[in-house]
């Protein structure tokens, strides 16, 4: 498209200058017009000036839409708000092309420069990092809770209805391509028991133990005494009321705590199941130091994470997930995990890839917010609502896609000769 700088662009046209080669979606604005194929399956519309606001005024693109779209300025037909995968994956088909001066001068004039003007964010987003600095430094004990908080803390309710009965929010395990979610959290938690080699009457710590799946699998299917610690309030409440209903409070708990105030010792195993993404990677010495230390000569530890699929990408999440979803996060490539694991003198014993696996997962819980949306938006509201069948159903497009992955480590705390306690062969 040629333009100079006295063209009036519409919005569609001014979109169709940021795009290389065929739009593959339908994509129309309040002004009227539109581009791309009438008869996509997928269609968005910009129903307001708010939304091209936030279109326009933030240098993150995902952040921008991630705005538009959460305050429902940016409305997405052809999907189900609580599973839009299917636009998701088309929007990540798109290739951008960086706009000629001139065409930025056009496109500038046509929409309006005071767009470049942030409205206020909606109310599900949280502080930018700069911002945050208000709650102390990266990682400290005041601002890991409150970032945890931020999303852990919506509403047990909320949970269950997406989680469904295991309550449990990490990857899970795939024994068969027919076996149910509940079917694969289970055997989650029990190749996590296997790999740690689990006995009656051992003492396991379960750090960041959300709910308490894997806290009660181990006291009920192992026999043994488990403390879990959570930063999250609720999920301490319903997971300590869990262990009391299904009678295992004689062997488990789970407590509102940060780890790094754990005051036992000696465990015989400890597992560490979605926790390793909060701590920040310039924390993986003092994090597996602690682990270490909180073991016993030959005990194991199971850590089970989100990792980048190189180690090029930066480890900070990027804007939208930072903002709406795991304020603080951070992940790294599954080579920075064990070498900081083997750094603090711990021994590697196993690796494991899932990545797949949590792209089944992340369908399984996209699947529950669709068949319980009427009753998730009247529990947290529907822009909140939004907020996690967006994040939920790109997380599955990123891992299908191998941007990310998630990975156990399985390693041993060694004797003072060198001793790891380890059969020949794994056993699991």
């Amino acid at each position: 498209m040629s333009t100079t700088t006295t063209t009036k662009l519409s919005i569609a046209e001014a979109f169709g200058l940021l795009i290389k080669g065929d739009l593959p979606m339908r994509f129309t604005a309040y002004d009227g017009s539109s581009i791309g194929p009438a008869a996509s399956p997928i269609g968005f519309h910009l129903a307001n000036e708010r939304g091209l606001s936030y279109l326009m005024s933030s240098p993150d693109p995902d952040l921008a839409l991630g705005r538009a779209y959460v305050a429902g300025d940016l409305r997405v037909s052809g999907v189900h708000p609580g599973d839009p995968y299917d636009a998701v994956a088309m929007l990540k088909s798109i290739e951008f092309r960086r706009p000629r001066p001139s065409e930025l001068v056009t496109i500038l004039r046509s929409l309006g420069l005071a767009n470049l003007r942030s409205p206020a964010p909606p109310p599900q987003e949280a502080p930018s990092r700069r911002r945050r600095v208000m709650d102390g430094f990266r990682h400290t004990l005041v601002r890991d809770a409150t970032a945890i908080h931020h999303h852990y803390d919506v509403s047990n309710r909320f949970y269950e209805m997406v989680l469904g009965p295991s309550m449990t929010y990490t990857c899970a395990l795939f024994p068969h391509d027919g076996a149910t979610l509940e079917e694969a959290q289970a055997a989650k938690y029990d190749l996590i028991a296997r790999k740690l080699d689990l006995q009656p009457g051992q003492r396991l710590l379960d750090l960041g133990c959300g709910w308490g799946g894997m806290v009660r699998h181990a006291a009920r299917e192992y026999g043994v005494r488990v403390i879990g610690v959570t930063l999250s309030r609720q999920q301490a409440e319903w997971g300590q009321a869990e262990i009391k209903r299904q009678g295992l409070d004689d062997l488990a708990e789970v407590r509102h705590l940060d780890y790094r105030l754990v005051a036992e010792t000696g465990f015989d195993a400890i597992s560490s199941i979605g926790l390793t993404e909060h701590i920040g990677v310039r924390n993986y010495a003092s994090y597996f130091g602690f682990i270490r230390d909180k073991l016993k000569p030959h005990g194991r530890v199971l850590n089970h994470c989100i990792t980048r699929a190189d180690n090029h990408a930066p480890a900070r999440a990027g804007e939208f997930i930072d903002r709406y979803v795991f304020p603080d996060g951070e992940l790294a490539g599954p080579g920075r995990i064990v070498s900081a694991v083997h750094d603090v003198g711990l021994e590697v014993q196993h690796t494991e890839n899932l990545r797949m696996h949590y792209a089944r997962t992340l369908a399984g819980w996209c699947r529950n917010l669709v068949d319980n949306w009427d009753e998730c938006v009247a529990e947290v509201g529907e822009n909140t609502a939004r907020v996690w069948g967006l994040y939920m159903a790109g997380s599955r497009v990123g891992f299908e896609r191998n941007e990310i992955q998630l990975h156990h480590v399985l390693a041993t705390k060694l004797d003072e000769h060198g001793g790891s306690g380890y059969p020949l062969r794994h056993t699991f």
